[in-house]
């Protein structure tokens, strides 16, 4: 494909994204993954599962990440094909510590069932005019778990990223079959999740995408859960009661993942037919998990560099706050990100809590920084108003915050916690009348 073909092709997918988000935020997230190194950009791990019942889906999505300049790194399992196979065989399923035993015969039909996977997805990719190349070893150097319980069974000891580099040399997805092989030339069944686990320790890519058929991690009603930010709220999701075993194990499994990686990596678990979507919007459609920022409150001013704290409120408004905010401003509370990436000023108006400012920088939209911070400052008050300009962007997310919302002239007054109609009078006249601090 020569260059104008290629931009012609990008520009007719940013237009065909654009139902989905603003031209805006596509073009940002384009920009952001195309100045990474190609084997930086992400690791998909996909499930036999996923393979088995969403292989159109699944082909679609990765030659579209192809088709804008964009080469994802896969690995995949085989999971149910293989326990229908060793059915098939007579062959019964042994497991221990959630690993499947394998004798030699199990492993002859391991290594039949992955190449035929492999084979199936690269041919699948191809006829969609992508281009993939199957990898089915020389990736993991493995070692023997414990040859007397679990058999023909490895975990690995080196990742070798030659096969993978010369197929991204050459523009072409790598597909990599778990399968490893000790030093000596042995082939070991490897764990899907722990071979996708040490690539990317290895790798330190920006994404790493989980496709699946729920399409996120779910909460106690069964709906995906948006984002989740580990420093902030770890502790307490792995303390619900809801939380299951196999879901347990996979956020803490993402939790000791994410903490030797950089900040910047994050975790997506999606379907296949979303992947763009989780990809290129602030609104996702699965579950991102980031390691995230610790959110810091403040008292007041002191300790706080006031001129990080500006210029992350004027990039987020894209407006300059007047050249004495912080001297007019008596803050009551400041929850401020470590890195000065979320913030929200909150004051005492009336006898009420007033939510003044909530930046966030561009480079932390969609990642769930925001929603963190909010929810620890929610935390702290039980009630809140605060105003917004009626074409804010942000608006959608303070309604579904909110108990209320009152439509003036020049804002939108929201609130959560106040139930006397005196007392919503009070703050809706009272962001009547408050001067702005941001220029028009």
């Amino acid at each position: 494909m020569n260059a104008e073909t290629h931009l012609q092709v990008r520009q007719t997918i940013v237009r065909l994204l654009s139902s989905m988000a603003s031209a805006r935020e596509i073009e940002q997230y384009l920009k952001r993954f195309s100045q990474l190194d190609a084997k930086r950009f992400a690791v998909v791990k996909v499930g036999g599962a996923v393979l088995r019942d969403d292989l159109d889906a699944l082909t679609s999505s990765l030659a579209f990440l192809q088709q804008v300049g964009l080469t994802p790194i896969v690995v995949h399992g085989a999971g149910p094909q293989l326990d229908e196979e060793l059915a098939a065989a007579g062959i019964a399923k042994q497991t221990v510590n959630g690993l499947r035993v394998t004798t030699p015969e199990t492993l002859a039909i391991v290594r039949r069932v992955f190449q035929t996977q492999n084979l199936n997805l690269v041919e699948a990719l191809q006829e969609g005019d992508a281009r993939a190349t199957s990898v089915l070893s020389g990736v993991f150097e493995a070692q023997f778990i414990d040859r007397d319980a679990l058999g023909l069974v490895g975990r690995v000891s080196r990742v070798n990223l030659a096969p993978i580099e010369a197929s991204l040399r050459a523009g072409s997805i790598p597909v990599i079959a778990s399968l490893g092989e000790t030093a000596g030339g042995q082939i070991l069944n490897i764990n899907a999740d722990f071979a996708a686990n040490e690539l990317v320790r290895v790798l330190r890519p920006y994404k790493i995408i989980f496709l699946t058929g729920t399409g996120g991690l779910l909460d106690a009603n069964g709906k995906v859960i948006d984002s989740i930010n580990l420093s902030t709220e770890y502790e307490h999701l792995v303390a619900q009661p809801w939380i299951n075993g196999g879901m347990r194990v996979k956020i803490e499994q993402i939790k000791e993942l994410l903490d030797h990686l950089p900040l910047s990596s994050s975790v997506s678990i999606t379907r296949p037919d979303e992947l763009a979507k989780e990809l290129f919007t602030h609104k996702g459609s699965g579950t991102l998990v980031r390691r995230g920022e610790r959110v810091d409150v403040h008292g007041g001013w002191a300790g706080i560099d006031l001129e990080r704290l500006r210029a992350l409120i004027e990039a987020g408004f894209k407006r300059k706050l007047v050249a004495d905010y912080f001297e007019r401003t008596q803050p009551y509370k400041v929850y401020l990100s470590e890195n000065y990436r979320a913030a929200l000023i909150l004051t005492r108006e009336e006898g009420y809590t007033y939510l003044d400012k909530f930046a966030v920088a561009d480079d932390a939209q969609g990642e769930g920084l925001g929603r963190a911070a909010w929810q620890v400052m929610r935390a702290d008050n039980p009630q809140l108003f605060w105003r917004s300009r009626h074409h804010n962007l942000i608006n959608q997310f303070y309604y579904a915050q909110s108990d209320g919302c009152y439509k003036e002239p020049r804002w939108k007054v929201y609130w959560y916690g106040l139930r006397e109609f005196a007392d919503i009078e009070r703050c809706v006249a009272h962001c009547r009348t408050r001067p702005a601090t941001l220029s028009d």
